[in-house]
């Protein structure tokens, strides 16, 4: 019965035990690069979530603008129909015109707040991943001298 160098009868080699200098590089390099491939999948995640928050941010901007037009054309329409009639018309006119506009303001400081929220679009959580990783693997002298 034989016996792997340095395990004990009955027991499993470590992985490891048997490998050159070279499969341990090797399988090394393998790993290095299936993080990268992992972390650059995580910040194309992090990318795409981020455009799609400004996007609907933007959307929401123009939909401010439409309710801001609409409030402008009810607010002319309010001065023509008080010009023209000095009666209680215009009030209806005007109340309209003026929760128009409210509701373009309130439409507009939920797309700033979405923007505000989506920009910078830098993938953080995989730079601040990408920067650990490196630390990791640095050899133990630099982490020390830095």
């Amino acid at each position: 019965m034989s016996h792997s160098r340095g395990t004990a009868p009955g027991s499993e080699p470590r992985h490891g035990d048997d490998e050159s200098t070279g499969q341990l590089v090797s399988r090394f390099s393998q790993d290095v690069s299936e993080l990268v491939r992992n972390e650059l999948r995580l910040a194309q995640v992090e990318v795409t979530g981020k455009a799609k928050s400004a996007g609907k941010g933007i959307g929401m901007f123009g939909g401010a603008g439409l309710l801001a037009l609409y409030g402008g054309g009810a607010l002319i329409a309010t001065a023509i129909v008080a010009l023209a009639m000095a009666m209680p018309a215009w009030l209806a006119c005007l109340l309209v015109a003026v929760v128009l506009l409210a509701a373009g303001g309130v439409v507009a400081l939920l797309g700033r707040k979405r923007i505000e929220t989506a920009t910078p679009p830098v993938p953080e959580r995989a730079m601040d991943n990408l920067k650990r990783d490196v630390e990791a693997v640095r050899p133990r002298r630099d982490r020390h001298e830095a």
